[in-house]
């Protein structure tokens, strides 16, 4: 599959790539995400296990449209995603994937689980309650083979670096050759990680969601 040109990046200190910033203030991202500050299940899942859920503020447009604009997705048959939370980017995806894919959804919490399967009424998701960590046996459970892109919220900044380099490596062996890994984060621990792995990587940052989010597009696993 041939990668979406990134339009409007500068040089990021990641690899030399290019980076997009979005430049806005704190209080204008306020104005911007329209929808609810806080998701009651949201917050109870990250007071509950706050190192596994990257954030208790729902994803903003801003920020979905920022992570998802730059990828073709018209003709992936499989993407993973990996700690879909509520279910903002699940549904994003849904709306951008073809008839015929499927989207794997992985996360630790039932809640969450439980919510997106009753939320979320489509043939295309298979939600799963379990770790990213065991990405290659859920898929294989599945019946699915190479993901062609992986969307991952889960705070990398906060796995111990062991965890983080494994989770990266079983990331690389369930994509296809030219699939794409996407991340969008609060700290940059991601970034060496997908540098060291991938054939091409751009980074940006978008203002317009609480908390603003450094986002990233790898490319090619190798």
């Amino acid at each position: 599959m041939r990668p979406e040109p990134l339009q409007g990046r500068r040089v990021s200190p990641i690899n030399g790539k290019s980076e997009a910033i979005v430049t806005v203030s704190f209080e204008k991202a306020l104005i911007a995400n329209r929808k609810p500050l806080l998701s009651g299940l949201a917050i109870r899942e990250f007071f509950r296990n706050p190192l596994a859920v990257g954030s208790a503020f729902p994803a903003s447009r801003h920020l979905v449209e920022s992570m998802l604009a730059p990828v073709d997705w018209k003709d992936m048959g499989c993407v993973v995603e990996y700690g879909p939370g509520t279910g903002i980017f699940t549904r994003a995806l849904l709306a951008r994937l073809p008839d015929d894919a499927r989207l794997l959804a992985i996360d630790t919490s039932a809640a969450f689980i439980s919510h997106l399967r009753e939320r979320t009424r489509d043939r295309r998701l298979i939600a799963v309650r379990g770790s990213a960590d065991n990405v290659l046996g859920i898929m294989a459970d599945h019946g699915l083979d190479r993901a062609d892109c992986i969307l991952s919220g889960l705070p990398f900044s906060t796995m111990p670096p062991g965890r983080a380099a494994r989770l990266m490596d079983r990331s690389c062996r369930a994509l296809a050759p030219d699939g794409w890994l996407l991340a969008y984060q609060m700290r940059r621990a991601v970034g060496p990680l997908l540098a060291r792995r991938f054939a091409r990587l751009a980074t940006g940052f978008e203002w317009r969601n609480i908390p603003p989010c450094h986002l990233y597009w790898a490319f090619r696993p190798g």
